[in-house]
């Protein structure tokens, strides 16, 4: 609502005729320390959501950023194991023998690289 000359104008004659020309000026202060005060409490109202919002935001992009992270990690490894060329079975069964090695030093190696073929070929 656009308030023109002659509204304001009328405004201010039936201010001055309920006040009276002493409390008028008090009025007209009082008024605008009021408006002050409002704008005050609505501008540190936006600075704090302002800064509220960014803080979510920040947050939400390092989440992202940590997914998308994790995504790339994941397609590289899927992409390793398709791409990679097979191990050869005497191959295998030396990775076998080794890893069991490590795991059980007291068993012979190659009752537990037996045993993990079982294992590969029931399953």
């Amino acid at each position: 609502m656009n308030l023109g000359f002659p509204e304001i104008l009328m405004i201010f004659i039936i201010a001055l005729l309920v006040f009276g020309p002493k409390k008028l000026p008090e009025l007209g202060k009082s008024l605008g320390k009021g408006l002050r005060e409002f704008k005050k409490a609505t501008d540190e109202l936006k600075s704090n959501w302002d800064d509220q919002l960014k803080d979510v935001t920040s947050s939400v992009n390092e989440i992202k950023d940590s997914v998308h992270s994790a995504t790339r990690d994941i397609e590289n490894k899927i992409k390793a194991e398709v791409y990679s060329p097979p191990v050869p079975a005497a191959a295998e069964t030396h990775l076998l023998e080794a890893h069991a090695v490590e795991e059980h030093p007291a068993v012979p190696a190659t009752t537990i690289a037996e045993e993990s073929k079982k294992e590969v070929h029931q399953a």
